[in-house]
């Protein structure tokens, strides 16, 4: 299957590219945490959880559609769908609308699941449609009384994680396992890499998820060029990730750098080569398609 996306990528003129998994800086986000290295001499470093800035940093040089097959690392995430060393697939397309890059990744998955229809709905209609709450304008309480209404413990206040467990409990036993669901619009607070726009008078994330039943494979993004906004997210992340009592982690000035010098207008997504194999071989544990799992590396 390695060889089979990389002639999929080949045929269509995509790039392999081989950017660096250990750096000086750290890829942000509040909820996913890193492995840091002991670089010598008084330096740490920190293994990627994805190849993006990499990825983006070679954008601006216009070398044109590239993709990455490698491994990447997040810190305590291990169970079933989980593992803190897997693979991603991860690829840009400039110059895309998103209706053709959509098609390009239902192809790619296709490779793995054989040919299968899709459902578009937003992130709001999904609140709408099975919780029946509208995910703009409830509260924390709304949402806090929703999950007591369906049996789930959630000892935070965040509202953020509460709409994530609300999202994965609540909404995403719903996908059926016969075609492929793609989420659009996310909320503007869940857009880290993404451009924006309004719909309905809100402004939300050019952000989508692709799931196969309770399945998440990726999230792709009409990628924000803005390097003052992007700039502006990252800070607030690492404020999010200090009030969740994490620490702080360096932000890349060369990423921001490559912003600032032109990132051509794209579309991207990275996707879990390991779940997609899960699917292809119909096992509910990821175990199964590793060659060595977690607990015996």
């Amino acid at each position: 299957m390695f060889r089979t996306v990389r002639n999929f990528f080949h045929k269509r003129g995509v790039l392999e590219v081989d950017c660096p998994l250990l750096s000086h800086h750290a890829p942000i986000d509040a909820y996913i945490d890193l492995f840091s290295v002991d670089l010598g001499e008084g330096q740490q470093g920190y293994l990627h959880s994805s190849p993006e800035y990499g990825m983006k940093r070679l954008l601006s040089r216009e070398v044109g559609p590239i993709y990455q097959l490698s491994h990447v690392y997040r810190k305590g995430e291990a169970g079933k769908k989980h593992n803190p060393e897997f693979t991603l697939v991860e690829w840009y397309r400039p110059g895309f609308t998103f209706e053709a890059f959509l098609a390009e990744v239902v192809e790619l998955i296709a490779l793995f699941l054989g040919p299968l229809s899709y459902d578009l709905i937003t992130y709001r209609a999904a609140f709408e449609t099975y919780l029946g709450i509208d995910s703009r304008s409830a509260t924390e309480k709304e949402l806090k009384q929703k999950m007591q209404d369906l049996g789930i413990d959630a000892a935070t206040e965040d509202r953020e994680e509460l709409l994530n467990l609300l999202w994965g409990c609540g909404i995403e036993p719903h996908f059926g396992r016969d075609k492929l669901m793609i989420v659009t619009d996310f909320p503007k607070s869940q857009a880290m890499f993404a451009q924006t726009h309004e719909v309905d008078g809100e402004e939300v994330a050019r952000r989508f998820e692709v799931s196969f039943g309770q399945m998440e494979l990726g999230n792709g993004y009409h990628e924000l060029c803005d390097p003052i906004e992007q700039k502006r997210r990252l800070e607030e992340a690492n404020q999010k990730r200090l009030a969740l009592g994490k620490e702080k982690l360096p932000i890349d000035p060369f990423f921001l750098k490559a912003l600032e010098s032109g990132l051509p207008d794209s579309y991207g997504i990275a996707i879990g080569f390991d779940r997609l194999m899960m699917l292809r071989h119909q096992v509910d544990d990821i175990a199964a398609v590793l060659p060595f799992f977690w607990n015996e590396s």
